[in-house]
């Protein structure tokens, strides 16, 4: 249950982080909101994980699903330029959360 909760967190972090970006520093209310839900839910999930995961590989997983999704959902949007390098590095961060999973 615990690295199910755990990507559902990576997940709600890619829609804070996006949200965060579209909140133009906060000045804009929808965008604001959907990142105060999604940060305090995401935040509660990882806490959640954390209980029986070790802290270093539910914190690693949960940046790097984050992270990953955030970056393609740019480069998808065209808010962010693509690129092969770019795309194979993102790749190599999702086989390492892939990996740690494996380790576990």
């Amino acid at each position: 249950m615990a690295w199910i909760v755990l990507v559902i967190s990576g997940v709600l972090e890619a829609v804070w982080a996006t949200a965060l970006g579209k909140s133009d520093g906060f000045s804009r209310l929808a965008p604001t909101v959907v990142f105060g839900i999604t940060i305090v839910a995401s935040m509660a999930g990882l806490a959640y994980a954390m209980r029986t995961l070790p802290v270093g590989t539910a914190y690693a997983v949960w940046v790097g699903i984050g992270a990953s999704l955030t970056v393609g959902y740019a480069m998808v949007t065209g808010s962010e330029s693509a690129s092969v390098v770019k795309i194979l590095l993102i790749l190599g961060i999702v086989g390492c959360v892939v990996g740690l999973k494996a380790l576990h």
